[in-house]
């Protein structure tokens, strides 16, 4: 269905005009960025009653500022970290955008508690982190109230930023999994809106995320947007694998970028992990603060290596099973008892569910246990630090750490070995202050576990899978006592990528991938179509529009000599239709066409001559062109012509057994043997599986057929082998080349298809009508069924349309004047 308030075809063409710039030129750049919390504390004045809110220098949100231009305006969407009361709304939202350029939103606190704490931290983020709720005791099942509460937010989220949004110029970027159906909302709200969004979070696979029963709105969503970010090309695999399963959309890499094909609009995928923000971080360390508890820490583990951990306090971060590697890491190597110490500073916890406190129990438990067992009066092997920890404190054990190890079994991106890495590259002033060299070499080791985000950018760290005890305990071990010079060179190398990619580049990079997205805005025509979260843009180009009834009616009759080709499976007969042969009202509508001798009439198809001809009987006039013209067929009382280019056909030996192993392979697969071509079929197979496949078996045909006369083709869900010189193209030049050499040229042209195969034939009609042997170029109405891209200058919305155009058609002609189809048969037998 269409949505009321669409964008007319002139809306915005002109961007580029005079008015435009005259307009534009003297605001500033702007970006709204969008989060679940603004970047901001907030408290409450003792004295005085009022509130008081100050930036927290500590957020992301904060630091990407460094990646814009100097001149870029940033406004922030978000709730506060307080309850405002309603009261008092009006005032701190004034005094927000004044002082802060922060829209707070206010969520009610009833829906602010089923929205974060109930769906997004119950639903959403255990989804994501692979946690399926299998039973009560783990995770809460779905609850429809609970989702209607996070589509409620979001959409006052997006109210809010419709509050201060210049549609034609600012950018928006959303952030995290709280806000994946708000871009729905402003794309309803504004078609050409520049829309990013950035999943901090991992995206699961999807047998993990098909589980979700609302896995196709929150797709949707995001689909919305016109640049994707994600941490990792596994997360962004994960989320294009989702695309493809339950929405089947494909995806292709264009100019080394991926893109989704979404409508007409193309969706973006950046993948681009997060950096730090650097200036911060040396700021730490050039505190005197942060050289005094250096000292400390160093008199206190005096002759001790010390291994770091800094995790939140949650079921994720496998801080017990670090615990546990350490032990075994001690057990297994009593020379190293005394002289190695795990520092695990925990987090306040952002939950405080059940789990949580499992996590925590289970953690002092094993610290406890190893410390009773390992331990003496003057060495504890682990010292778990549970409260809340100054910046400059986890500084200076940063600084100090040997080896800092990052245990976790699922994290979206995880910047402790970042921090780490700036930390012991340290900074003059503080080498100054701790009386180093200033051109000492400097160290470092990581152990990070292979499911965060952060482990593909660190190749010079030692990555380990979490719940192999042993494997984390060795590696432990090896980080402890590998050589000097080698530590030097991986911190070097790591050193060197998180200095140049911080959190600055991530910014500026993703804006610019944005800025490129949205370039076609304004030269498509765009329409709004499907309700609710069901709803999504259709972009297409200005020449492009829906072939009027009226207006090909009224062309057919002013003219005399028509060619018209039309392609079968999903043009004439519905694609989805489980009986392929045509109605009785396809039939009907063809026989009249064909039997208005003004007309040539063919159906030209990829199926068998055999099928076509039995189908298509009733139609005696009508020309049929089979297996993409190898067989053309002028009426029923004709013989069949073969097309003499593709007459060897030998190839076929060698390609039907490479495609019978590959049938053997792939479950749901099979091959569909023609008189002149092969193809080999995976519509039914695992979407990824059979993609891949086709793949595999375009490059093996290509390679084993490089010397023979056939081409290989990739179609939907279909790899096909035909004869060279075989395509519904040529089929098309040769009925209209007839029509001019027998004196009779066509002055109009329809063709109509809804595939690749017919946009062969598209082509071939525009160049071959285009010469200069005709005197006046014919009416052309090519069309294809479906609003896609297309080189047809029409569109015709499914089968069941080509229908009612054909009926137009035939209507038109079986209503002529009765003198004038005598004149037509009479001049129709002189010839």
């Amino acid at each position: 269905m269409t949505v009321p308030g669409i964008i007319s075809d002139a809306d915005g063409y002109d961007s580029n005009d005079g008015d435009s710039d005259a307009t534009s030129s003297g605001s500033r750049e702007r970006k709204i960025i969008v989060a679940n919390m603004l970047p901001l504390h907030a408290k409450r004045d003792t004295e005085t009653g009022r509130w008081c809110f100050s930036l927290d220098e500590d957020l992301l949100l904060l630091h990407l500022k460094d990646g814009f231009s100097s001149d870029t305006e940033v406004i922030y969407v978000g709730s506060l970290k307080a309850d405002i009361d309603a009261s008092e709304q009006e005032e701190v939202a004034q005094k927000l955008l004044d002082d802060f350029n922060c829209v707070p939103t206010f969520l009610p606190h009833d829906l602010q508690k089923k929205f974060y704490l109930g769906f997004c931290k119950q639903h959403l983020w255990p989804l994501f982190h692979y946690m399926l709720p299998m039973c009560p005791d783990h995770g809460d099942r779905f609850d429809r109230v609970l989702w209607q509460a996070y589509v409620s937010a979001n959409k006052i989220f997006a109210d809010k930023v419709m509050e201060v949004i210049n549609p034609d110029d600012d950018c928006v970027w959303v952030h995290d999994y709280h806000l994946m159906v708000l871009p729905t909302f402003l794309r309803k709200r504004f078609n050409r809106i520049k829309l990013g969004f950035f999943l901090h979070s991992p995206f699961p696979s999807s047998e993990i995320y098909r589980t979700l029963p609302v896995r196709d709105e929150i797709l949707r969503g995001l689909l919305n947007c016109d640049l994707i970010g994600f941490h990792t090309f596994d997360y962004a695999r994960h989320f294009l694998s989702c695309c493809s399963r339950m929405l089947g959309l494909d995806y292709e890499s264009k100019r080394g970028h991926i893109g989704l094909d979404y409508f007409g609009r193309t969706v973006y995928i950046k993948i681009l992990p997060v950096g730090v923000h650097m200036g911060r971080l040396e700021s730490v360390l050039n505190l005197p603060a942060t050289a005094t508890k250096i000292k400390e820490i160093e008199k206190q583990f005096d002759g001790k290596k010390l291994i770091l951990g800094i995790d939140d306090m949650d079921i994720f971060k496998g801080i017990s099973l670090k615990l546990l590697a350490m032990e075994q890491l001690l057990q297994q190597h009593p020379g190293m008892r005394g002289k190695v110490v795990l520092v695990q500073i925990v987090n306040p916890a952002r939950g405080s569910g059940k789990d949580v406190q499992e996590a925590k129990k289970e953690t002092y438990l094993t610290a406890k246990r190893i410390n009773e067992v390992y331990g003496s009066p003057n060495y504890e092997p682990v010292v778990l630090i549970d409260r809340p920890v100054p910046r400059f404190e986890k500084s200076a054990y940063y600084a100090v750490a040997e080896c800092c190890i990052v245990n976790a079994v699922r994290d979206g991106m995880n910047l402790v070995p970042y921090k780490y890495i700036v930390c012991r590259q340290g900074t003059p002033i503080m080498d100054e202050a701790l009386g180093r060299e200033r051109d000492s070499p400097h160290t470092s080791m990581l152990v990070v576990s292979e499911f965060i985000g952060c482990s593909p950018s660190l190749s010079g760290a030692i990555r380990v899978n979490p719940w192999d005890i042993d494997a984390v305990a060795d590696a432990m071990t090896l980080a402890i006592n590998m050589r000097d010079s080698e530590k030097q060179l991986r911190h070097e190398k790591h050193y060197r990528y998180v200095s140049t990619h911080d959190v600055a580049y991530w910014a500026c990079s993703f804006a610019q991938d944005l800025e490129r997205a949205c370039r076609d805005h304004y030269s498509k025509r765009c329409w709004g179509i499907g309700l609710g979260l069901g709803f999504r843009v259709l972009s297409l180009s200005p020449s492009f529009r829906r072939l009027s009834i009226d207006h090909i009616v009224s062309a057919y009759r002013k003219t005399e000599r028509r060619a018209i080709f039309l392609d079968y499976d999903g043009t004439v007969v519905p694609e989805t239709s489980i009986i392929k042969s045509p109605g009785p009202e396809v039939i009907s509508v063809l026989k009249t066409l064909c039997s208005d001798p003004n007309n040539t009439v063919f159906i030209v198809s990829g199926r068998g001559r055999s099928s076509l001809s039995e189908w298509l009987a009733p139609c005696e006039m009508l020309g049929i062109a089979a297996e993409h013209g190898y067989f053309i067929r002028w009426n029923k009382t004709s013989e069949w012509e073969t097309n003499h280019l593709g007459a060897d056909l030998e190839w076929k030996k060698i390609v039907e057994p490479v495609m019978r192993s590959y049938t053997e392979a792939t479950d749901g697969s099979n091959i569909e043997i023609k008189e002149s071509a092969l193809v080999w079929h995976h519509q039914d197979a695992d979407p990824d599986f059979g993609s891949c496949q086709a793949k595999e078996l375009l490059d093996h045909l290509e390679s084993v057929l490089a010397n023979e006369p056939a081409v290989v083709k990739r179609g939907q869900h279909i790899v096909e082998v035909k004869p060279q010189g075989v395509s519904k193209g040529l089929v098309a030049e040769k009925v209209l080349v007839r029509m001019f050499n027998g004196g009779r040229p066509p002055d109009f042209v329809m063709c109509v298809g809804d595939d690749r195969s017919d946009e062969d034939m598209f082509e071939s009609i525009l160049s071959t009508v285009s010469g200069p042997s005709l005197p006046v170029p014919p009416e052309i109405f090519a069309c294809t069924v479906g609003r896609k891209p297309s080189k047809a200058k029409y569109y015709l919305d499914d089968a069941t349309d080509v229908l009612k155009l054909l009926q137009g058609l035939a209507t038109a002609s079986s209503s002529k004047p009765r003198h004038l189809a005598d004149i037509e048969v009479s001049f129709e037998s002189g010839t």
